[in-house]
C-alpha cells in the first residue's frame, strides 16, 4: 500500500506543488513541504465519485456539512477523549485558514499572541496579518520536558493568546498532559486565549501518546480553540478541508461572523467535508497501516542522519518530519539547502525564521512520507554530498 508501485511520480510532477514535485528541477527528490506522496485511501475517492454522480453542486449549509460534523465529533470522542458537539464545530477551507480565522477574530493590533520557537511560519504570518505582535517561546529540539513557568516572563498586559502547536511541527515534539496542564493553568491565571492546532495528532509514534488540550478540565477546555485538517493524515491538501471546534457558546458565535461563511465571500468546500467524512468513518485501518509505515520511514532516516558527517537528529514522536541539527558542518541552513539541492539533488527546508523562527537556524527539515525506496535514494544523495 506504501510502496514505490503506489507512488505515481508522472502525476506528482504534475500536481505537487508547494515546493514538492511540480516545483522543483527534473531529477531532484523533495523532501518538503509536509505532504504524502502516496494517493488517497479508496473509501475518500469513491465518497468523492458517489456524490459527484448525479452532478448536484448547489450551495452548502453556511454551517458546514452535517454528516462531517458528527464525523469529527465522534471521531474526537472515541480517538482523542475530547467531547465537541457537532454544533460547535465549523468547516473551514484549510487548518491553515482556521489559524488565520482565529487570529482574526480574538487579537487586534497592538495585542501579542505567544507562538513556539521553532514552530510552523503559518501562526506568525496569521498574528501578523491582523496586526499584533507574535512573542516567540523556545522549545529547542529534543526538549524533553518544557518549564512553562519561564512563558509566564513574556506575558505582559498586551497578551491575548498562546499558539499550541501539538505535535510541534518541525520539531515533532508530542506534549505530555502534565506539560498541557501546566500550559492551560498559566492562561487560566492570566486569562488567555488557547489556540491549539491538531492538525498532525493522527501522526503518533510509539510510544508517544497524544493528549488533546481540550479534555483537560473544564476551565482548561472553555478558554481553548482548537484547530485540525485533513492533510497530513489523509493527503486532502488540495481539497482544502478543515476545522475550528469549541465547547463554547461565544469563542464560535464570534468565529463564525468573523469567518464570513454567512455570506457568499467565503465558505468551505462541500467536496472536501465529503472527503473528510469518508476519512473519518471509513479509513481508520488505512490510517493505522500509513503510521506504522511513516514509523519505519521516521526511523530509516533518523539513523541514516546520525551517520552523516556533522549531522544530528533525534527522533521525532509526532508529526512526519526529521528535524536534523547540521550546525557540525561549518555550514548555515542555507548553504546546506543550497549544496543538496545542486550538487545532491536533493531538496530540504532549511531552518530559516521564514519558515520556522529564529530557534531554527542551524537546522534543516526533511518529510518522510514517501516510500522506502525513494527515501533510501535522497538520504543516499545527503550523505554523498555531505561526506
Amino acid at each position: 500500500m506504501f510502496g514505490f508501485d503506489s507512488v505515481n511520480l508522472p502525476l506528482l510532477k504534475q500536481r505537487a506543488f508547494n515546493l514538492r514535485w511540480a516545483s522543483v528541477p527534473e531529477g531532484v527528490i523533495p523532501l518538503t513541504a509536509a505532504d504524502p506522496d502516496f494517493p488517497c485511501a479508496e473509501p475518500i475517492r469513491e465518497a468523492i465519485q458517489a456524490f459527484t454522480h448525479d452532478g448536484y453542486f448547489s450551495y452548502g449549509d453556511t454551517l458546514g456539512y452535517a454528516p462531517f460534523k458528527e464525523a469529527l465529533s465522534h471521531n474526537y470522542a472515541k480517538v482523542k477523549h475530547t467531547a465537541f458537539h457537532p454544533s460547535h464545530i465549523l468547516p473551514v477551507d484549510s487548518a491553515a485558514y482556521g489559524i488565520y480565522l482565529i487570529c482574526k477574530s480574538f487579537l487586534m493590533a497592538g495585542d501579542e499572541a505567544i507562538i513556539f520557537d521553532p514552530v510552523d511560519f503559518l501562526f506568525r504570518y496569521s498574528i501578523e496579518t491582523v496586526g499584533a505582535t507574535a512573542v516567540p517561546f523556545a522549545i529547542p529540539a529534543g526538549t524533553d520536558q518544557v518549564d512553562f513557568n519561564s512563558l509566564e516572563e513574556i506575558i505582559t498586559p498586551n497578551t491575548k493568546m498562546i499558539c499550541l502547536c501539538n505535535p510541534l511541527n518541525p520539531t515533532g515534539k508530542v506534549f505530555t498532559k502534565a506539560e498541557l496542564n501546566s500550559l492551560g493553568n498559566i492562561a487560566i491565571k492570566h486569562n488567555l486565549l488557547i489556540l491549539s492546532d491538531e492538525i498532525w495528532s493522527d501522526i503518533i509514534f510509539k510510544p508517544a501518546v497524544f493528549t488533546s488540550m481540550a479534555s483537560l478540565d473544564d476551565e482548561i477546555r472553555q478558554r481553548t480553540i482548537t484547530v485540525t485538517g485533513f492533510s497530513k493524515s489523509y493527503g486532502l491538501a488540495g481539497l482544502r478541508i478543515g476545522a475550528i471546534m469549541t465547547t463554547n457558546d461565544q469563542h464560535f458565535n464570534i468565529i463564525y461572523q468573523a469567518s464570513m461563511h454567512q455570506s457568499t465571500v467565503h465558505g468551505t468546500n462541500i467536496l472536501g467535508q465529503v472527503a473528510a467524512t469518508a476519512a473519518l468513518n471509513e479509513c481508520s485501518g488505512w490510517l493505522k497501516n500509513y503510521i506504522e509505515h511513516l514509523q519505519k520511514m521516521r526511523d530509516i532516516t533518523v539513523a541514516s542522519l546520525n551517520e552523516m558527517k556533522g549531522v544530528q537528529c533525534i527522533a521525532p514522536d509526532g508529526c512526519y518530519v526529521a528535524f536534523a541539527n547540521i550546525t557540525g558542518t561549518g555550514l548555515t541552513s542555507s548553504e546546506i539547502h543550497k549544496r543538496l539541492l545542486e550538487e545532491g539533488k536533493v531538496s530540504i527546508v532549511p531552518g530559516l525564521k521564514q519558515w520556522f523562527g529564529e530557534g531554527a537556524e542551524g537546522y534543516i527539515r526533511l518529510s518522510f512520507a514517501t516510500s522506502e525506496e525513494i527515501l533510501n535514494e535522497a538520504l543516499s544523495r545527503i550523505k554523498k554530498t555531505l561526506n
